[in-house]
């Protein structure tokens, strides 16, 4: 008996979607990518019909073929990032400052437990930063880590889920529009007020 037609016209659309090959880290730096204009074709390696990111240029992997560094900082790119930056559960810096992105930071960057450095600033991202941040507790087993959000448009509070980091080392959030006070507890009672 002969296959039913929604079954071939599916078995069609999965060959006409780019996936790297079941890889979901590739699959979302490719969502990043395509979120992303990129007038330098600085991302032109990023393949999706490769078996896995660690061929593109401007990432880093581990031993294990997992994603642990995204580099692509003063790369003149513009766009907005992406929730499925949070599925690359092995990162551990992600560099996109001197660019051009714009939008939010998406609240699953706070699943980056491995995130030791988040460098966003010189950028025009608005709204607020994610409480989902302070989830970053793995942090505890770096020597420094970093947050540079500075030179944006973020607006609102500094998230007081922030002060539970307690190896937070460099806190740095000017040229913003935030409100409120600032945490003085945890990592923030280290850290200068200028």
């Amino acid at each position: 008996m002969a296959a039913p037609i929604w079954l071939w016209a599916f078995s069609v659309a999965l060959t006409l979607v780019p996936s790297v090959f079941g890889n979901s880290e590739g699959d979302a730096l490719y969502t990043l990518r395509k979120s992303l204009t990129d007038p330098d074709n600085i991302l032109q390696s990023w393949d999706p019909n490769l078996v896995n990111p660690c061929t593109w240029f401007h990432i880093t992997c581990n031993q294990n073929n997992r994603v642990t560094r995204v580099d692509l900082g003063n790369s003149n790119l513009s766009g907005h990032l992406v929730a499925e930056l949070g599925k690359l559960e092995h990162l551990q810096y992600l560099e996109l400052y001197k660019n051009n992105i714009q939008g939010t930071i998406p609240t699953e960057l706070g699943n980056l437990k491995s995130l030791i450095s988040l460098d966003l600033y010189n950028n025009n991202i608005s709204g607020t930063i994610p409480p989902s941040l302070g989830k970053l507790k793995s942090l505890f087993l770096t020597l420094s880590s970093y947050r540079r959000l500075n030179d944006n448009k973020l607006t609102g509070p500094i998230p007081r889920e922030l002060a539970g980091i307690s190896s937070l080392k460099v806190v740095d959030v000017s040229n913003n529009d935030l409100c409120g006070t600032i945490p003085t507890s945890g990592p923030f009672e280290h850290i200068p007020l200028n």
